[in-house]
């Protein structure tokens, strides 16, 4: 190799030094073997012609750099680079020499760096090519960690001073890259006496004399505002804050509200760079959340926050939408004001923005709806009105894409939704689309990640109706479906339902259509099945489904005995044995089966629940209605029988159910019963509500009674007589007779219902 290298080409040199990189890495030979053999070859051609060549090489040296002994390093690196860093030699000599002494700052001592390199770095730092200061001025980051603060003071800080004056912009840029960087370094003297007034005039000259650092000045504003912050005074925080919000309008407009002449003669470049400005102040805009604090977000921010979500280039929405989970966290309470931007940047006309605010939508989401301080599970979604079209508009725009990508990760974060918005919306905007897209869509994960996202719906749905609606569509259209393709999704389908529900559902509403399918004329299907059954199995429990075991036992037989295809024969014979090896699970513990039997159990008693809120609900409604119904009718019997009912009054009890006065503890009892049952949606797998036992409910004449208990904690509701008994008064639809009356009526009649049969027979016909 050596003997080639020297005459080698490019593509040799540097496949060459590749090699040895990789010789090291995989530790080949030891490092003793490889300082003696490689690294002399290395140094060799450090200095090769071509740039790129020589680029590789240093590459490959530096990290070397980092396994090579400190006696190496100095011997066979170090001491050479005094004579290589000279004025005298080449330019691409000292540039090389630059980033050496940059990673040899990490390896050497304080002592060491102090005596032998920093005065290298002195005199490279002053070199007559721009190149070479540029190169120097980078390291020093590097050198400064490993020297120390009090060195980067008296030496390193000097040096970035004089080269940030330096006649060079690349120069001068470089030295305010590392001022930035450097900061952590400097105490509060430093900072306030020598980096504040070089900061401040990087900013006067940015749009002048200096427009070569606008672009890094922007970047790095964030971290300087937040750097300086305490040493800003208040005056100096409002130029830098103002100084930033004119950035993140850059190249739109001018202060006087009209264009400038000059912008509308922008050249290309001039528009590229004003773009990546106003990038730059989208990335920065969480660092400046922080600076003004977000309770002055409103008053300070918002407009700034709302020109770059509405910014008509791509990439700077782009940059807002990652940035968006970050602005959102910030906010906290406050995320309520920026709603609007949250739909409008699902609504973009660029997937790519999308895409962005797609990956953490699920926890924007959760924070829009329950950050805010007026946020609930009554109020939810009120404070979003525009997010189902801006939800589904997202997802019909992917769907008509190529980004099948997109379409994808947008149905999988979708499976976040229950936990946002009703199941009744869900079911009516999202559901039915979903299995739309099972049985349409061409691409298979996009059909995969709808159908699992189809089963988290169902999985939350609280309406049976709705749920045995779904079920049979999944049963009819797609394992009955004429197409193949279509029954090949059901398996993938039953699956998730084996993942996401009880063992018990699976069996009740999908085991035999599953088994159904070893009839398939299709082989393909027939061969899916068959990696399927070992998970079917494993759903099953003995003895409550050994009428199932029989019905799969059945199935294998059949398909042993009749199946022609020979690689599906095949894959049932391999399943045949895997069966065989596998234990079905009882309905009481199993020690081996512990974990996974109380999973079971957790899924299943969560199904429960969902039944009993259902269940709930529907007798609410139920005693809501009779309530209003008792109340009419009542009410038009005494219109009727005004002119007798004072003579009827005294042995008359009123006894309605519901009724709005007297009853206003049992009212916001049951009032705390629906909210519960109505937020179930968003906490079906919360810990504290999965532990709940189904309960007796009683309806008799000393009241309904109904409890849930979960958990270690339980809620009564209790609906007594008084529940549903009107206590007569002025404002509960009889004007006629007072409050304090009425108590006495009662007590009256209850005296002549213990005496006086007579009266008890005219209170039963009234």
């Amino acid at each position: 190799i050596q003997e080639v290298l020297h005459v080698a080409g490019v593509e040799m040199q540097l496949t060459a030094a590749v090699s040895f990189l990789t010789v090291l890495q995989e530790e080949s030979v030891s490092i003793h073997t490889y300082s003696h053999s490689f690294l002399h070859i290395i140094l060799q051609n450090l200095e090769h012609r071509d740039a790129g060549v020589s680029n590789a090489w240093l590459e490959t040296l530096l990290a070397v750099i980092e396994a090579l002994p400190k006696e190496t390093i100095r011997h066979e690196i170090l001491n050479p680079l005094v004579s290589k860093a000279q004025l005298s030699q080449t330019l691409q000599s000292r540039l090389v020499s630059c980033k050496i002494m940059g990673k040899l700052a990490n390896k050497f001592e304080a002592h060491i760096i102090k005596r032998e390199i920093l005065p290298l770095v002195k005199s490279l730092c002053q070199d007559v090519e721009y190149e070479i200061r540029t190169c120097m001025c980078r390291q020093l980051e590097h050198i400064a960690q490993g020297i120390g603060t009090e060195l980067t003071k008296t030496v390193v800080l000097p040096e970035l001073v004089e080269l940030a004056r330096d006649e060079s912009s690349s120069v001068r840029l470089a030295a305010f890259e590392t001022l930035v960087n450097l900061l952590d370094m400097f105490d509060a003297d430093d900072r306030s006496q020598t980096v504040l007034p070089l900061v401040k005039s990087f900013c006067e000259k940015c749009f002048k004399a200096d427009e070569s650092i606008l672009v890094s000045l922007s970047f790095h504003l964030g971290k300087l505002c937040n750097g300086l912050y305490g040493i800003f005074t208040p005056e100096q925080h409002l130029r830098f804050l103002e100084f930033y919000k004119k950035l993140s309008t850059l190249g739109l407009q001018q202060e006087n509200g009209h264009n400038d002449n000059q912008l509308q003669l922008q050249t290309l470049e001039q528009e590229k760079k004003y773009i990546s400005v106003r990038k730059n102040c989208a990335y920065n805009f969480p660092a400046m959340i922080v600076f003004v604090d977000p309770k002055n977000f409103h008053l300070e921010l918002y407009s700034i926050f709302f020109c770059l979500c509405h910014d008509p280039e791509v990439p700077v929405r782009y940059t807002m939408a990652i940035s968006f989970y970050e602005v959102a966290k910030l906010l906290n309470s406050g995320v309520y004001t920026i709603h609007k931007e949250l739909v409008t940047l699902l609504q973009d006309e660029s997937l790519e923005v999308l895409d962005a605010l797609v990956g953490h939508l699920p926890e924007i989401l959760e924070l829009m709806t329950n950050g805010g301080e007026n946020s609930g599970s009554e109020s939810k979604l009120l404070s979003i009105p525009d997010l189902i079209p801006a939800l589904t508009t997202a997802e019909q725009r992917a769907a008509t894409s190529l980004k099948w990508r997109t379409h994808e990760k947008l149905l999988q974060k979708y499976a976040c939704l229950p936990h946002i918005i009703s199941s009744d919306q869900i079911y009516y905007r999202f559901l039915h689309r979903m299995l739309t897209i099972i049985l349409t869509n061409n691409v298979l994960p996009v059909q995969k990640a709808a159908a699992r996202t189809l089963c988290v719906y169902l999985r939350y749905n609280r309406k049976q109706e709705q749920r045995h609606e779904v079920i049979q569509k999944l049963i009819e259209q797609l394992g009955q479906g004429k197409s193949y393709w279509n029954r090949l999704r059901f398996l993938d389908t039953c699956e998730f339902i084996m993942e996401l529900f009880s063992k018990s559902f699976f069996c009740k509403y999908f085991f035999l259509p599953v088994l159904e399918l070893t009839h398939d004329p299709v082989a393909n299907v027939r061969m899916k099945l068959c990696y399927l059954l070992p998970k079917v199995k494993s759903t099953l429990k003995i003895p409550t489904d050994k009428h199932l075991l029989q019905q799969l036992e059945l199935c294998i037989r059949k398909l042993l005995c009749q199946e022609k295809d020979k690689d599906v024969l095949t894959i049932v014979k391999r399943t045949v044995l895997e069966l065989d090896r596998m234990e079905i699970s009882v309905d009481v513990f199993q020690k081996r089966f512990y974990e996974n039997d109380l999973l079971d159990q957790e899924k299943e008693r969560q199904e429960h629940l969902l039944l009993e809120m259902e269940q709930l609900e529907k007798e609410k409604q139920q005693n809501e209605g009779r309530s209003t119904n008792v109340n009419d009718k009542m009410f038009e019997k005494k219109r009727r029988d005004s002119k007798t009912s004072s003579v009827l009054a005294k042995s008359i009890i009123l006894s309605v159910p519901g009724s709005s006065s007297g009853t206003s503890a049992g009212k916001e009892d049951k009032k705390s019963k629906l909210v519960r049952s109505q937020s179930f949606s968003t906490q079906a797998l919360h810990p504290k509500y999965s532990n709940i036992d189904k309960c007796p409910n009683k309806s008799s004449a000393t009241g309904y009674t109904s409890s849930v208990s979960g958990m270690g904690k339980s809620c009564m509701v209790s609906f007594s007589d008084d529940s549903f008994r009107t206590h007569s008064s002025g404002n509960s639809g009889n004007p006629a007779f007072p409050s304090s009356s009425s108590r006495n009526l009662f007590n009256s009649s209850d005296q002549k219902n213990n005496g006086n049969k007579e009266s008890q027979s005219r209170k039963m016909s009234v």
